[in-house]
């Protein structure tokens, strides 16, 4: 039986979004011919759209599922961070957000021509120095007036300081969510529980050949890193969630896969929200098993409301 939880629960609940935000653009057009100078197609763009990327997007699925979402980042000085901070106020999600002159804000620009994604376009650049080092005091402060802190890590340095703010989140009680990234998780060490997929969990432990060996090494990692739970995100497969009771699956539930774009950001604000609603881990893997399904029958990166999750 999987659990629900109430939904005056989930509209109290507050989750402090921590990480890199990014706008995702989109120019949608038609194909209608081949380039004479080179082979690729020309696309007649006929029309552009906004939409929140990267942590700012996990902060609006929070937001999206009912519950309250605050999302403290750094942005740059430009076009590209005026643009988020009026998307993030349009869709009500809180903020607290740095500004490093520095620092371009990160953009990924698709194109897509006939329903496909052609190519994918990044801008972004890599600071000399610490963009977050500033923001820790404030960090500390917001923590405090939410039940649930969740880190979603892209690997553009944003999180350097993630050790130090593990440990006041756990020291205040509150669970640490974190989507992880990169070869090396000791960072993420004290975590209630991290949510690698399977290609960035074969990084760190190697390939497996056998779920025997998957399940040895995803427990001996968990041990290590002294994590309370390894959630794994494994497409098809569904997840499959190791901690101190031992190891449980749930079956994938998608109908159709349309774009799994933002489905890991989906699944790990499902699971914070519930988390920030009083749920276990065990309780609200389900559920957000449940959201990726959803999300991943959609367009682009998307959220799950409420009633769909729990229609």
């Amino acid at each position: 039986m999987t659990a629900t939880v109430d939904r005056n629960a989930l509209a109290a609940a507050r989750v402090l979004v921590v990480g890199d935000a990014m706008l995702d653009r989109y120019w949608f057009g038609a194909v209608e011919r081949i380039s004479p100078e080179a082979p690729v197609p020309v696309v007649r763009v006929n029309r552009e759209e906004e939409r929140l990327g990267g942590a700012a997007n996990v902060a609006l699925n929070v937001k999206t599922l009912g519950a309250r979402a605050t999302l403290l980042t750094v942005v740059g000085n430009d076009e590209p961070a005026r643009k988020l901070r009026q998307l993030l106020e349009r869709e009500g999600v809180a903020t607290l957000l740095g500004e490093d002159p520095q620092l371009y804000t990160i953009v990924k620009l698709r194109v897509i021509g006939r329903s496909q994604q052609l190519i994918r376009i990044d801008f972004e650049n890599q600071p000399d120095h610490e963009v977050l080092a500033g923001m820790l005091a404030d960090y500390e402060t917001a923590m405090r007036s939410h039940q649930a802190v969740l880190f979603s890590d892209y690997g553009k340095g944003g999180l350097t300081h993630i050790p130090r703010m593990i440990e006041l989140a756990r020291g205040a009680g509150q669970p640490v969510l974190i989507d992880p990234k990169g070869h090396d998780y000791s960072r993420y060490a004290g975590a209630t529980v991290i949510t690698p997929n399977r290609a960035e969990l074969a990084q760190v432990i190697g390939p497996w050949s056998s779920e025997a060996q998957l399940h040895e090494r995803a427990q001996a990692l968990r041990r290590e890193l002294h994590v309370d739970s390894l959630l794994l995100t494994r497409s098809e497969e569904g997840m499959s969630l190791f901690d101190d009771q031992g190891h449980v699956q749930v079956p994938a539930q998608a109908r159709e896969v349309f774009d799994v774009t933002g489905a890991g950001d989906t699944v790990i604000a499902t699971l914070a929200a519930m988390l920030a609603a009083g749920l276990t881990v065990r309780e609200a893997m389900p559920i957000a098993n449940r959201a990726g399904g959803i999300v991943v029958g959609k367009f682009g990166t998307a959220g799950v409301t409420y009633e769909e999750l729990f229609a």
